[in-house]
């Protein structure tokens, strides 16, 4: 961490538009600068559109720019939502956006009904243009398991209805991509080598998807494919159609948004100008800040990845006895979803329960073929700066957390406060002889919980703490200046479970969903040779770059035989959308 002031704070900082932290559009001015900011659209590529119960949806997610079609910038936040006929949702996942791309999945769980489904995708930014701006497809969810089937059962409205909102057949562009097997037949168990050609150069350059699955003999439209979504979703807005008092959905432009209210506890008039702390409690804590505004509103960005689903927020101000709202972003009306209508009918009965036996096979040896989740590079707490570790352990335990620090820590203790409560002081790590001595308080924490409160520690059991860390920078927090970090770790390391203050509140948080390596089944090492493999989706690549003239992937086919479509949907990086398909044949 560098030396002099590090600012931990994270305000929202929307394109500099400093009115953009209030929910309301006030003027005509504020809604002319919104509307330079292009809104977005979303193509969501999954392996639908038929799901069993015991099975997965794999998807992958891109974020446009409306305006001229390239990866957003916008948006680092997506959302994949999962709505039911009812109109209620189902599921709602949030992503991390890369360059506008992201991935998923999710499980189909038993307690889901048989039924027509749509699934979402959209970035809050979006929601301010309503459904008409929202990625929708057609799911059909089979859950042979249950005994009411009421929700695909003929209902007298015609099988029509799936078509009505659909394109017709499925478009596909080969012109810039092709695929090329040396063979179309397969064996069991057999490797299937795949090369993926460019033609056009750098106009072919882009990035894609791929998946190979069996076809299913159930009479569904297949899922939207990129060059159907181009043509649907080419009319959509290019900026938000808001007017001058209306409510303002935040883009997350800088990272997850996390937003709320301070009031005064005894009147509950809003609270302006009132430092706000946000701790992400843990080993490797996030600290952000926040100020409110004139109406009491506070906003701050998680950019870090964090690991507990809990925020502790309080006023930087241990005295100010006032009540905290967090707050989120209201749902996305659904009221107008149009749902296909796809019915049971007896000729899918066999195919039916087949697949049902399969799945039942395959999720009994599930553990034996495990996704990974991509850890990424751990949260860094302190920025890169080194800190000086106490490992208490190794020293003569004392009772309470203030002896610990008057016996084994020479530069850190508590300071006498006349006019207040007592505080902890780190000493000044001086550059030169010139630096200006300073009395500032630490920031102080336990288990990544900011201590609003310094002298309320002073009794804390130092039997149960592991280590404590200083870093002797200074760092501006809150609109405070502090002298140096203190952080306190106990060996539970759960301190925020019990941490209680008057101006404070803990609130869950939904973390986005983790992004996987998904796991690719081979053959020829003898592991799996008495294992049954009834796979239908043999082969899922979220994401692959395209940079050259061509591209080769190798999987194995499992113990199913018949028909397996093979199909890559992308975009080249000037924004043209690809979607080209090939098939064999398992014998």
């Amino acid at each position: 961490m560098n030396r002099g002031k590090t600012f931990l704070s994270a305000g929202i900082f929307l394109i500099s538009f400093h009115a953009w932290s209030q929910y309301v559009i006030k003027s005509a001015e504020e809604l002319a600068t919104l509307k330079k900011v292009p809104q977005e659209k979303v193509f969501v590529n999954h392996t639908g559109p038929v799901l069993f119960s015991g099975e997965y949806l794999y998807y992958s997610f891109h974020c446009f720019n409306a305006q001229n079609n390239r990866s957003s910038t916008i948006s680092k936040v997506g959302y994949v939502a999962l709505v039911n006929e009812d109109r209620e949702y189902v599921l709602e996942q949030k992503i991390k956006l890369d360059k506008g791309a992201g991935q998923g999945d999710f499980f189909v769980s038993a307690d889901i009904p048989s039924g027509n489904y749509k699934l979402l995708g959209y970035t809050q930014w979006m929601k301010n243009n309503g459904l008409g701006q929202v990625f929708k497809d057609d799911l059909v969810i089979i859950n042979p398991y249950a005994a009411d089937q009421s929700g695909l059962l003929d209902t007298g409205a015609g099988s029509a209805a799936i078509t009505a909102n659909r394109p017709g057949p499925v478009k596909m562009d080969s012109s810039t991509i092709g695929l090329f097997l040396n063979k179309s037949v397969f064996a069991k168990r057999e490797k299937v080598s795949l090369s993926l050609r460019n033609y056009k150069g750098s106009l072919g350059f882009g990035t894609y998807s791929m998946k190979v699955r069996k076809k299913s003999r159930l009479n569904t439209l297949p899922p939207m494919n990129a060059v159907a979504y181009a043509a649907r979703y080419l009319t959509v807005a290019r900026e938000i159609d808001l007017k001058v008092g209306d409510s303002l959905f935040l883009p997350e432009q800088r990272g997850e948004l996390l937003y709320g209210t301070v009031t005064r506890a005894d009147t509950g008039v809003p609270l302006a100008d009132i430092p706000v702390v946000v701790s992400l409690p843990g080993a490797e804590f996030v600290l952000n800040s926040a100020t409110t505004d004139q109406d009491g509103n506070f906003y701050t960005y998680l950019r870090k990845d964090y690991k507990e689903p809990i925020a502790v927020i309080q006023v930087a101000d241990p005295d100010l006895e006032v009540d905290i709202a967090v707050k989120a972003p209201r749902k996305l009306d659904v009221s107008d979803l149009q749902f296909g209508n796809w019915q049971l009918d007896e000729e899918s009965a066999g195919a039916i329960k087949k697949r049902s036996v399969y799945n039942q096979i395959e999720n009994q040896f599930f553990g034996l073929r495990p996704d990974s989740v991509l850890l990424g590079d751990p949260t860094d707490p302190f920025d890169g700066g080194v800190p000086e570790v106490f490992i208490l352990d190794e020293y003569t335990r004392f009772p309470t957390f203030q002896e610990t620090l008057v016996e084994i820590l020479n530069n850190a203790g508590y300071r006498n406060n006349p006019g207040g409560n007592d505080y902890i002081r780190i000493a000044q790590d001086f550059e030169t002889f010139k630096e200006a001595f300073n009395s500032f308080p630490a920031i102080v924490l336990f288990d990544g919980v900011y201590i609003a409160n310094h002298e309320a520690m002073k009794e804390f059991d130092a039997k149960k703490i592991k280590t404590i860390r200083l870093i002797r920078d200074q760092f501006q927090l809150a609109n405070k200046t502090y002298q140096g970090i203190m952080a306190v770790e106990t060996f539970d390391g759960n301190y925020y479970e019990t941490y209680n203050a008057q101006n404070a509140v803990k609130a869950s948080i939904t973390k986005p969903i983790p992004k996987k390596n998904y796991y690719v089944q081979t053959y020829g090492t003898g592991d799996f040779e008495r294992i049954p493999d009834y796979r239908m989706l043999l082969f899922w690549k979220p994401y692959f770059t395209l940079e050259g003239n061509s591209a080769n992937f190798e999987f194995f086919t499992s113990d199913l035989s018949g028909e397996f479509e093979i199909v890559v949907d992308g975009f080249t990086t000037y924004g043209k959308p690809i979607s080209v398909s090939t098939s064999i044949t398992v014998e």
